[in-house]
């Protein structure tokens, strides 16, 4: 679908949104119970940590969101991998 107007890039954006968000949100959960349950760090490494995995989650998100929404607008398919 290539939207006509803002309101309708708006609703993409935001459908996209919350389907990546639900989509990673399951390995943010492992790498943060990974991490609270790492018994070499201290607890402010360990918060530190989870930090820097939430930070990478918005990222990913962010980039996913992108391509997925220009992806769908311009017309883009997937590379299939044989």
């Amino acid at each position: 679908m290539v939207p006509t107007k803002k309101d309708d890039l708006r609703k993409m954006v935001t459908q996209t949104t919350v389907e990546m968000y639900e989509e990673l949100t399951p390995q943010l959960i492992q790498l943060i119970e990974k991490t609270k349950h790492d018994d070499t760090l201290t607890e402010a490494q360990k918060q530190d940590e989870i930090s820097l995995h939430m930070l990478g989650y918005v990222k990913s998100c962010t980039n996913e969101i992108i391509i997925e929404v220009l992806a769908e607008i311009l017309g883009l398919e997937d590379c299939e991998r044989g």
